[in-house]
């Protein structure tokens, strides 16, 4: 732990820096590649949409003696349809199937009552429709929308519009991200899921703020002088806020995970399960986000513009006028990993000759 915290420390003071801004190019070539799995599995294969969203029949058998398999052949006979047989308790079966008649529902009961060793008074069942899932569906759309345009809204009045843009830039890249693991993986969509999904989105923005927080911090009244351009500072408080961004998703995640595990070996499927496995996969994410995409994104916006050009130009102007001095001195020249280093920088300042007082000049 001692050892973290003095790394801590020492990215903080900018003593070591990792260039997570100046190497946009990686990063943006990982996020697109796994973009593109993404986006290839949401519409190749498709979402796996649970009976809520596509309407089906859904029968609980709690205490079932049969295996899932037993269960399956029983359901698939009668129906001749695909049907979705998971554990959710102790003991207990759950048997989703194609859209059924209350006719054949019953029959069905009777026949995995028979196949599992319990009374068919004992199985709960149901038949669910399509339209609760698409008013879900609608409901969650509709607070998506009001959600991006208050955050719109509150990033822009705190900080400016391009920290909100780049701010939803990584929103959408776990969004996009998240939707396609489940795609890809063949994951079940549920109700849970797609409130965990909605509460992702908090998870992500809160990372991203902490760090834009920080940008803020490091880049005010930075035109006034000629040492760091924009992008070294923005990089340097992503570097200042690593630890923590590492040490809260963490934090977050061991809970989730212990969920995971709990639903997945223990109690077996169900809505605790669903809920903590987008919430897991939307957390690793998400920070993943906001060190390598929102601030990269951020920094490009803000350099296009004509006052950060012109510090830039004035940076690397006066790195060259200092090597060039260095160099005919017989000092050593700086690196460029020194001079983009904030401490190095400093000591590069106070490496300049020092202006002779105005009273003692001759």
């Amino acid at each position: 732990m001692s050892k973290l915290s003095n790394v801590g420390q020492r990215l903080y003071r900018g003593d070591v820096s990792i260039n997570f801004v100046g190497r946009w190019k990686t990063w943006y070539v990982i996020s697109g590649v796994i973009l593109l799995i993404s986006i290839g599995a949401l519409f190749g294969r498709g979402l796996n949409l649970g009976i809520e969203f596509k309407g089906g029949a859904d029968f609980s058998l709690p205490s079932a003696t049969c295996s899932v398999e037993d269960a399956r052949a029983v359901a698939e006979t009668q129906t001749g349809a695909q049907t979705i047989v998971t554990i959710t308790g102790a003991g207990t079966v759950r048997v989703q199937t194609q859209t059924l008649t209350p006719a054949e529902s019953s029959v069905l009961a009777g026949q995995l009552a028979e196949a599992c060793g319990i009374a068919k008074d004992d199985i709960k069942y149901q038949v669910v429709g399509p339209t609760w899932g698409a008013e879900i569906s609608s409901k969650a759309l509709q607070g998506l929308i009001v959600f991006i345009l208050l955050v719109s809204l509150f990033l822009t009045l705190y900080f400016e519009w391009r920290m909100a843009v780049s701010a939803l830039v990584a929103l959408a890249h776990d969004l996009l991200i998240t939707i396609g693991i489940y795609a890809l993986i063949g994951l079940e969509v549920t109700p849970a899921s797609v409130i965990g999904l909605l509460t992702i989105l908090g998870y992500s923005l809160y990372d991203t703020v902490v760090v834009f927080d920080k940008v803020k911090e490091n880049t005010r009244g930075l035109t006034g002088q000629s040492v760091l351009t924009y992008n070294e500072a923005a990089n340097l408080a992503v570097n200042q806020t690593l630890v923590r961004s590492i040490n809260t998703s963490i934090v977050a995640l061991l809970p989730v995970i212990s969920i995971i595990f709990v639903g997945a070996f223990l109690l077996g499927a169900g809505t605790l399960l669903d809920l903590a496995v987008v919430l897991g996969i939307g957390m690793a994410v998400g920070t993943f986000s906001s060190i390598f995409i929102a601030t990269p994104v951020l920094a490009q916006l803000k350099s296009a513009t004509p006052e950060m050009k012109a510090l830039s130009a004035r940076v690397h102007a006066r790195r060259s006028q200092v090597q060039r001095k260095n160099s005919e001195s017989g000092k050593d020249a700086l690196s460029n990993d020194e001079l983009t280093n904030a401490r190095n920088l400093d000591a590069v300042e106070r490496s300049q000759p020092r202006k002779v007082p105005r009273s003692k000049r001759k």
